[in-house]
């Protein structure tokens, strides 16, 4: 399944959605690993790479960390996001 497209200019709207995404769709410890703590997938999930994603876009790579209720240093060395392949860049026309 490919990632969400990020649409570029990012608007407010935009950013406050993205904001969001991370904040709701952010790791949680499970037996299995980290899942995502609204789907219950593996972290990170098609919503939290796009948060990301979209931020970063907007020039706020650092902000992604900030908005998330867990530090990313306080996460084990396997829950670091990664860049993901499939994400699309889209054009806003």
């Amino acid at each position: 399944m490919t990632d969400f497209p990020v649409l570029t200019p990012v608007t407010d709207e935009d950013l406050t959605v993205a904001i969001r995404a991370v904040r709701t769709h952010a790791p949680e410890p499970w037996p299995e690993g980290l899942l995502c703590r609204s789907e219950r997938v593996p972290f990170p999930c098609r919503l939290a790479r796009w948060g990301r994603a979209t931020l970063a876009a907007a020039g706020l790579p650092e902000q992604a960390a900030l908005v998330e209720p867990h530090a990313q240093a306080d996460l084990p060395e396997q829950a670091t996001p990664v860049e993901h392949k499939d994400t699309v860049k889209a054009t806003r026309r």
